[in-house]
C-alpha cells in the first residue's frame, strides 16, 4: 500500500511545464475549488430560506475530486454519489447553473440534464441516449451513471462498467462496438463515502473486483464520519484501508494496488491519481484509494448541523485541515500566488457561482410564472364570489408553486360544480391541456418507452413439424440461448454455476465449452454484485443474463434492483437505460428456502422491470426471445418443476417470440374465469378435468406477465361471459392476488360483470414447509383449486351444486 505524501517538487507534470505553465494549471484549480465550496455554502442557504427543499454537498472534498477529474478521460465511467459536485465542475459534465436548477427541482431536462427536477441536488447522470433512445457515442463523452441516494448503492453497477472493458478488450467478436469502446481502454472511477466502505455492497463489489482484476479506481472520501458516527464504529481499526490491506496485490497473487493520501495534500493527490488511473487504464488491475483527513465544513446535509456530535477540538482540526486552506498556504508559501491574487480568484469565483444561481433561479420562476398568470387570468374571469377569494389567495403568493397553483384550479373546480359557463369550459380545457405537460414532467418514462422497446418486437409464432421432438424443457431452453448467443456477440450470462456446469438446471449446459468463459461464466455467492454487474454491462452496450439461482436469493440482490434498475429510465427521465435480464427460478419444490414466490414484494419494489411468470420452458424461450431484441430491463421467474416435464421443441426455438402484456386463454370456459400463472396454472389445469366431471366449466387465463399485465383485458372478456372470478397464485394472501384482482376489477372494470363476491385462492401466510406434504398443505393443490371453484359454483346455484361438507 502507498502512503503518499509528494512534495511540489515530485509533482509529475512539473518536469513537463514550464513554472508559468504549472502556475496557471493551479491558480484554475484553486478557482474551481473556491467556486465549488461557495456553491455549497450558497446552496445551503438557499435551503434554509425555502428556496429548495432539501441540499446535499460536496464541501470538504475538492482538491481529490479535482485531481480525479485530471484522470477521467473521453470514454470513462463514473459511479458515485450525492457528494461529487467538484468533480462534476471539474470534468465538465455538470455546470453550476444546472446545479442550482436540479436544486431547485426545474422540472426541464435542458436545466436539469441529470434528472428533470426528478431527482434531489448533488445526483448527477449524462444523457446517453438521443430523444428516440438510441445509444450515443459513449467514447466522446465522459459518462457518470444516475446516482442514487442509497449510500454504498453505486458500487456493485461499478462492477459492470470496468468489466464492460475488459471484455471489449479480450473478445474480438465485440470490435466492432466501437461507439462503446476504444479497445476496452476505459476506466470506471467509483467513489464512496468512508462510513459506506461498513456495507455488504461494497464489500461484495471490492472483493468481485479483485476476483476479476476489473479496471476501476474506487476512491473512498473519508472525513471521519458517516452523519454522527465515527469511524471508530464503523470500521476495525477505524481505517479501512488496513482492513484491505490483504487486498494489496503481491507475489502470492493478484488483488489491487491501494494508495493512500491526505485530502488536503493537492500535489500528493494530483500524483496518486495519475499513477492509479495509468496502472488501472493499461493493466486492468483494480486500484483504490483512500483519501484520508477529508473534512465536511457543514455537515451532512441541510437537515442537520455537525456541532451536535463533534467536539470542538474536532472542528477546531476540520477548520485547520480544511483542504482549500491548505492549498491556499501551500500556494503562497511556494510562491504561485500571493494573497491579492487569491483574494481576487476568491471574489471573482463567488460572484460567478452568484450571477449562475440567480440565473437558475429566474429561469425555473419563470416557468411557475407562466402557468401562476394562465390560471390567474382564468380565474379572473370568472364571475364567483368563492372562486374570487381563491383567486385572491393565489395572487397573494409572492412565488406560488406548481403545486398551490393547481391545487387552487382544482378547489375553483369543485367550487363550480354543476355550474355551466363558458370562463369555466375554458378553464376545465386549460386544465386537462396541463395536466398532459405535468404527467410529461413528473411521471414518464417508467420504461425507455422508445421504438426498441420489447413491446414493439414483431410476435413470431412457434413452429413445429411432424417431426418436432419432445424434450425436457431445459432442453428447449438450452437450445433457445445457443441460438441467441450465436445469433448476438453482445450477449453474455452469468452467476453461480452457470458457467462449467451450466446452471444449477441444465439451462446453459455445454454453452460455456461452445462460446467461452468471457461470455458465460460463474461467479461468487453475491447476488447484489451480480445484479450490479448486470446492469453496468447492459449500460455499456453488452446485453447480459444475470442468473439469480433461486427466487428467494432475489431478496439480496433486491436493493440493486429497485434502487437503481427498476428507477433509472424514471429517475433520468428517459436519459439512460439498462437492458439487463435477470433469470431465476421458483414456486412449488420442498422446503422454506428454495420454494418462495414472493411476487408481491417483487410487484411493489420493481416497477420499471418487466416480471415475466412463464408457466413452461417454451413459454420463457419465447419471452427471452422477445427481451433480447427490445432494450428493457426484466426478471424472467422459471417453473422450478418444469425443467424435466416433456414439451415439444420448435422448429424456430431462437426466433419465435412471446409478446410481453398479452394474456393467453389457455382453456375456454363459461362458469368460472380461473386467473393464474406459473407453476400453479398447471395445477388449474390439472383441477379442470375433474370440475369438468362436476358439471363445472372454467376459463383458464394466463396473464403470461404480470408487469405489464393483460393490456388486452382479456380477464374482464372472459368475465363478460363467465360473471364469475377466481385468481390463484402461491404469493402469500394479498400479494399478487390482490394485484390481480385490482387490474381486473378496476383497470379493466371487471368488476361490473361480477354476479358473485370474486375470491383468491393463495399460499398461506407462512413459508412453506420441507416436503411434499407440506407443499400440498401450504400451497394451492388441485382438490384447493376444485373445492374453491365448487364453492362459487355453490353460492350460484345452491341447488345444482350442494354443498360438498354439508
Amino acid at each position: 500500500m502507498s502512503d503518499t505524501h509528494i512534495k511540489q517538487s515530485e509533482h509529475s507534470t512539473q518536469g513537463k511545464l514550464s513554472f508559468d505553465d504549472f502556475r496557471a494549471i493551479v491558480m484554475a484549480d484553486y478557482r474551481l475549488a473556491v467556486m465549488s465550496r461557495f456553491v455549497s455554502l450558497l446552496g445551503r442557504k438557499e435551503v434554509l430560506t425555502g428556496k429548495a427543499k432539501f441540499g446535499v454537498f460536496g464541501d470538504g472534498k475538492e482538491l481529490a475530486q479535482i485531481a480525479m477529474a485530471k484522470v477521467f478521460q473521453l470514454g470513462d465511467w463514473r459511479s458515485g454519489y450525492y457528494r461529487d459536485q467538484t468533480f462534476m465542475f471539474a470534468s465538465g459534465i455538470v455546470s453550476v447553473y444546472q446545479f442550482f436548477s436540479q436544486l431547485y427541482a426545474h422540472p426541464d431536462v435542458e436545466a436539469d440534464p441529470s434528472s428533470a427536477g426528478r431527482q434531489m441536488n448533488s445526483h448527477f447522470a449524462t444523457r446517453m441516449l438521443t430523444p428516440e433512445g438510441k445509444w450515443v457515442d459513449q467514447t466522446l463523452m465522459k459518462n457518470s451513471a444516475a446516482d442514487i441516494s442509497t449510500t454504498g448503492g453505486q458500487m456493485p453497477r461499478l462492477l459492470g462498467f470496468g468489466l464492460a472493458s475488459k471484455l471489449y478488450r479480450d473478445n474480438p467478436e465485440l470490435a466492432g462496438m466501437s461507439t462503446f469502446s476504444n479497445n476496452g481502454n476505459e476506466v470506471a472511477f467509483g467513489t464512496v463515502g468512508n462510513a459506506s466502505t461498513s456495507e455488504g455492497v461494497f464489500l461484495e463489489a471490492v472483493n468481485a473486483a479483485g476476483v476479476r482484476q476489473i479496471p476501476t479506481v474506487i476512491s473512498i472520501w473519508d472525513d471521519g464520519y458517516g452523519i454522527s458516527v465515527a469511524n471508530d464504529i464503523q470500521t476495525t481499526k477505524a481505517d479501512i484501508s488496513e482492513v484491505l490491506k490483504g487486498f494489496q496485490r503481491d507475489e502470492n497473487g493478484a488483488g489491487y494496488e491501494i494508495f493512500k493520501v491526505k485530502g488536503w495534500d493537492y500535489p500528493g493527490l494530483c500524483e496518486t491519481y495519475e499513477q492509479a488511473a495509468a496502472i488501472s487504464r493499461e493493466h486492468h488491475i483494480p486500484v483504490l484509494i483512500h483519501v484520508t483527513e477529508m473534512t465536511q465544513p457543514q455537515g451532512h446535509s441541510s437537515s442537520g448541523s455537525h456541532e451536535r456530535y463533534k467536539s470542538q477540538e474536532r472542528l477546531a482540526w476540520e477548520q485547520e485541515h480544511d483542504c482549500i486552506v491548505k492549498m491556499r498556504a501551500w500556494m503562497i508559501e511556494s510562491g504561485i500566488a500571493n494573497e491579492n491574487e487569491l483574494a481576487d480568484i476568491e471574489r471573482s469565483a463567488k460572484e460567478s457561482v452568484r450571477a449562475e444561481q440567480k440565473r437558475a433561479w429566474a429561469d425555473y420562476n419563470a416557468t411557475l410564472k407562466k402557468e401562476s398568470d394562465e390560471a390567474i387570468a382564468l380565474l379572473a374571469a370568472i364571475t364567483d364570489d368563492t372562486v374570487q377569494i381563491l383567486l385572491n389567495e393565489l395572487k397573494s403568493l409572492t412565488e406560488a408553486s406548481l403545486r398551490e397553483v393547481y391545487s387552487t384550479v382544482r378547489r375553483v373546480i369543485r367550487v363550480l360544480r354543476g355550474k355551466q359557463s363558458d370562463e369555466k369550459t375554458a378553464l376545465l380545457a386549460w386544465y386537462a391541456q396541463r395536466q398532459q405537460i405535468n404527467a410529461d414532467r413528473y411521471n414518464t418514462y417508467l420504461f425507455s418507452d422508445t421504438i426498441e422497446s420489447p413491446k414493439h418486437v414483431a410476435v413470431v409464432s412457434p413452429e413445429y413439424g411432424a417431426a418436432s421432438p419432445v424434450v425436457d424443457g431445459r432442453e428447449v431452453l438450452n437450445a433457445c440461448f445457443d441460438a441467441n448467443f450465436a445469433r448476438d456477440a453482445r450477449l453474455v450470462a452469468f452467476g453461480e454455476d452457470v458457467g462449467k456446469i451450466g446452471d444449477v438446471n441444465q439451462g446453459f449446459a455445454g454453452l460455456q465449452a461452445k462460446y467461452g468463459e468471457r461470455r458465460i461464466f460463474d461467479t461468487g455467492i453475491r447476488e447484489s454484485a451480480i445484479i450490479g454487474q448486470g446492469m453496468g454491462l447492459a449500460m455499456r452496450g453488452l446485453r447480459p443474463i444475470a442468473e439469480i439461482q433461486y427466487l428467494d436469493y432475489l431478496v439480496y440482490g433486491l436493493t440493486v434492483l429497485t434502487d437503481d434498475v427498476a428507477s433509472l429510465s424514471y429517475r433520468t427521465k428517459g436519459g439512460q437505460k439498462a437492458p439487463l435480464i435477470i433469470r431465476t427460478r421458483g414456486h412449488r419444490l420442498e422446503g422454506i428456502w428454495h420454494s418462495g414466490s414472493p411476487m408481491s414484494m417483487i410487484l411493489g419494489s420493481m416497477r420499471g422491470i418487466h416480471v415475466c411468470v412463464p408457466r413452461n420452458m417454451t413459454q420463457a424461450a419465447g419471452m427471452y426471445n422477445t427481451l433480447l431484441r427490445g432494450d428493457e430491463p426484466a426478471l424472467v421467474i422459471e417453473c422450478l418443476n418444469g425443467y424435466r416435464l416433456k414439451e415439444r421443441m420448435p422448429a424456430n426455438v431462437g426466433e419465435f417470440t412471446v409478446p410481453l402484456g398479452k394474456a393467453e386463454v389457455v382453456k375456454e370456459g363459461n362458469d368460472v374465469t380461473v386467473v393464474s400463472y406459473g407453476s400453479t396454472l398447471r395445477v388449474v389445469q390439472e383441477a379442470s378435468a375433474e370440475l369438468e366431471k362436476l358439471g363445472i366449466s372454467i376459463e383458464i387465463i394466463d396473464p403470461q406477465t404480470l408487469q405489464p399485465f393483460d393490456e388486452e383485458h382479456r380477464c374482464a372478456q372472459s368475465l363478460s361471459k363467465t360473471n364469475r372470478l377466481l385468481v390463484v397464485d402461491e404469493d402469500v394472501p394479498g400479494g399478487a392476488s390482490a394485484f390481480i384482482l385490482q387490474q381486473v376489477l378496476e383497470v379493466q372494470n371487471g368488476y361490473y360483470h361480477l354476479d358473485g363476491q370474486p375470491r383468491t385462492l393463495t399460499a398461506k401466510a407462512h413459508r412453506p414447509p420441507y416436503g411434499s406434504d407440506g407443499d400440498y398443505f401450504s400451497k394451492p393443490s388441485a382438490d384447493d383449486v376444485i373445492e374453491t371453484v365448487y364453492a362459487i359454483m355453490h353460492e350460484a346455484n345452491p341447488a345444482k351444486y350442494p354443498a360438498l361438507f354439508d
